[in-house]
């Protein structure tokens, strides 16, 4: 009597099916950020100048949040012992041939000083 109860494997290697989820390919990236920019930009006309002010306004403190948009331009006699000091002014980044850039605060040589990121 076979005390087996269930049935005996194949030989042969079970059938691997692909994923049936489609994928964009970069036309489509394009096309799908073209029709997001063009209903943006729809909006962005049919809204008035309180409302695009105050949007302006709060991408701008967003910028300056995450330290790629400065509170004020670099004015002459402006000098940065560190680049902690530029940024708590409100100066930084700083480009080459502005006020107060000097190539000891810019690390990795590429004419931007006190970079929000690790150079």
């Amino acid at each position: 009597m076979n005390s087996r109860r269930y049935p005996r494997r194949s030989p042969l290697p079970r059938p691997r099916y692909r994923s049936t989820r489609r994928r964009l390919s970069s036309g489509g990236v394009f096309a799908l950020a073209a029709l997001l920019g063009a209903a943006a930009g729809a909006g962005w006309t049919g809204t008035s100048a309180d409302q695009k002010a105050a949007f302006v306004g709060a991408v701008k403190d967003v910028g300056i949040t995450a330290g790629m948009v400065r509170e004020r331009s670099p004015q002459d006699g402006d000098y940065w012992r560190r680049c902690d000091d530029a940024r708590a002014a409100g100066t930084a980044p700083i480009y080459r041939g502005e006020p107060g850039y000097r190539e000891g605060l810019d690390r990795d040589e590429d004419g931007i000083a006190c970079e929000p990121y690790p150079g």
